[in-house]
């Protein structure tokens, strides 16, 4: 494993500040897409960034707000390269992204994902029955209202503002709100 240089933690840092176009209260740090930085010769930088999903329409942005980020820095020839592998998760997210999230009244994923394949159930939407899943379901803490913190919430879409959101209501407080899905 190689380590970094100084330089390429600064500019890591730098290309880490940007905010995500999707959720402008994280940074791509928090997020946990931007990777690496590789500093080639003298004024030369490639960036690895993952995506939260193939496919996801807020690479190309990002990719702009880096170089422009390290083009302010001074960097002349800036490279941002996207990399599926390993694949981003989102337990990648950081402690501090998932407070904003909550703060920003947008429910954190569920940590602690399971190890191997997810089961997904078609037929309940509320969080109380998701326990009541059966023995092969994996048990995952329930999703909290960012809210009022009820965990008596039920999903009304599997998809929200973003593919990567589903859209649930509380059922104590009534109000709707975004849940960033678990991969």
């Amino acid at each position: 494993m190689v380590t970094a240089t100084a330089l390429e933690e600064e500019l890591r840092r730098l290309a880490g500040s940007v905010p995500d176009p999707e959720l402008p209260v994280l940074t791509l740090d928090e997020l946990g897409v931007v990777r690496a930085v590789h500093v080639h010769g003298t004024d030369s930088v490639e960036v690895e960034l993952t995506p939260t999903y193939t496919g996801c329409p807020a690479v190309e942005v990002m990719s702009t707000d880096i170089e422009r980020v390290l083009h302010e820095r001074g960097i002349r020839d800036v490279s941002v390269r996207t990399v599926l592998s390993p694949a981003w998760s989102t337990d990648d997210i950081s402690d501090e992204g998932r407070r904003k999230l909550r703060e920003f009244g947008i429910a954190p994923p569920r940590g602690g994902r399971p190890a191997g394949p997810v089961t997904l159930s078609l037929s309940a939407t509320r969080t109380v029955a998701e326990a009541d899943a059966g023995a092969e379901a994996p048990e995952l803490e329930p999703i909290l209202c960012p809210i009022c913190g009820s965990a008596d919430t039920e999903l009304l879409s599997r998809f929200s503002s973003t593919a990567c959101k589903a859209l649930r209501r509380c059922l104590s407080c009534r109000e709707p709100f975004d849940h960033f899905k678990e991969l």
